[in-house]
């Protein structure tokens, strides 16, 4: 089930971001850059402010939250700002689901294009946007260490 994250969930949230961080960024970057205490307190203000604004979707089995999706608009663009699975339901469908729950929103709002992030050593991550739609974006394909992507949500790529 995919519903709107609430308060109630931010705890769960905010652990499901550090372990799915910590599966990529583990061996690139410094432990505190991604799961230390300075880190996890910015990600969790930043989190209950988007779950705040009705931005950030929940993926729930078994009562569980194993994944999730925050969505927004940075300098006047849409952006998928995160999207994380927990890693023991990775290609259980969960991504995708959220993925399509995202898509569907900007579908419904006329988002012309999507901006996305994604680390550039997370090739499981760039394997997935790839397969739904996702490409290099033309005009800014790199944002540092992070490769930039776009989806054109009412493209072909996307069709249900």
């Amino acid at each position: 089930m995919i519903r709107l994250a609430t308060a109630a969930d931010l705890d769960a949230v905010v652990d499901l971001h550090a372990e799915a961080r910590a599966t990529y960024y583990r061996g690139h970057l410094p432990e505190a850059d991604y799961r230390g205490p300075e880190e996890v307190a910015r990600a969790r203000e930043s989190w209950a402010a988007a779950v705040g604004r009705g931005a950030v979707l929940c993926a729930v089995r078994d009562g569980e939250i194993v994944g999730v999706a925050a969505h927004g608009e940075r300098d006047g663009l849409a952006h998928l700002t995160q999207l994380h699975v927990r890693p023991a339901h990775w290609r259980s469908g969960v991504g995708t689901a959220l993925h399509e729950a995202c898509v569907r929103i900007w579908r419904t709002a006329g988002t012309p294009a999507v901006r996305l992030e994604v680390f550039d050593r997370n090739e499981r991550a760039q394997a997935f946007y790839a397969a739904h739609g996702w490409t290099p974006d033309p005009d800014h394909p790199r944002d540092g260490d992070h490769l930039v992507l776009r989806l054109t949500p009412g493209g072909e790529a996307e069709a249900e």
